[in-house]
């Protein structure tokens, strides 16, 4: 493996500023199908198609990382944060793809909720990542995803044990939704995650 003695730094930051891009996108899309269903204007094809593209991101990020030598960040707080970002993007595709593996037929409130927080969250994490070139707005970015993975948190609890409590709600339904809260509830951890790990950036260079 060749490294490169000129520095391409400015792409590693177009490239994060791009991941936190589709992860907003993939979870706008995401929370239209969960407020639509059992309607389909948004197929779960599309958000698979921006997964598809995170992970292109994804190992851009990691190629120019193996053959730059100068780097803007840490190698592995770079691998740490690219990581984290691609895993937000897994988790929403795995919560949107749930919506038809389940055959969910109807909204459900608190789903709904879970998925307008995830947007919010990952809004936020697009911001943060937007902030790596000067990190001018990375501290409030990080504190509101802390405070939106709060949100997510008791939204889920509340949620799941609103199933177990309704005696008119069946057991395949009861595991159905946990299955989809969890998932989204991953989503929304790993956009904390993320956060996470550009505040390790912030304090190493700020």
């Amino acid at each position: 493996m060749k490294l490169h003695l000129v520095p391409r730094t400015t792409e590693f930051y177009d490239l994060f500023a791009a991941a936190g891009r589709v992860a907003h996108e993939a979870a706008r899309l995401t929370e239209i199908r969960f407020r639509e269903v059992p309607d389909e204007t948004v197929p779960h094809a599309r958000v698979k198609e921006l997964e598809t593209e995170g992970d292109a991101i994804t190992r851009d990020i990691f190629g120019l990382l193996n053959t730059q030598y100068v780097t803007p960040f840490d190698r592995e707080d770079i691998y740490n944060l690219a990581s984290a970002v691609d895993d937000v993007v897994d988790f929403i595709d795995e919560a949107s793809d749930l919506l038809d593996i389940y055959k969910i037929d109807a909204p459900m409130d608190q789903a709904v909720a879970q998925a307008r927080v995830l947007v919010e969250a990952t809004g936020a994490l697009e911001r943060a990542l937007g902030s790596l070139r000067n990190f001018r707005g990375a501290e409030d970015a990080i504190l509101e995803i802390k405070r939106l993975e709060d949100e997510g948190d008791r939204i889920s609890r509340d949620a799941i044990a609103s199933l177990f409590e309704d005696e008119d709600v069946s057991p395949r339904t009861m595991i159905r939704w946990k299955d989809v809260f969890e998932a989204l509830e991953r989503a929304i951890d790993g956009c904390e995650t993320a956060a996470h790990a550009i505040g390790n950036i912030v304090v190493k260079n700020a």
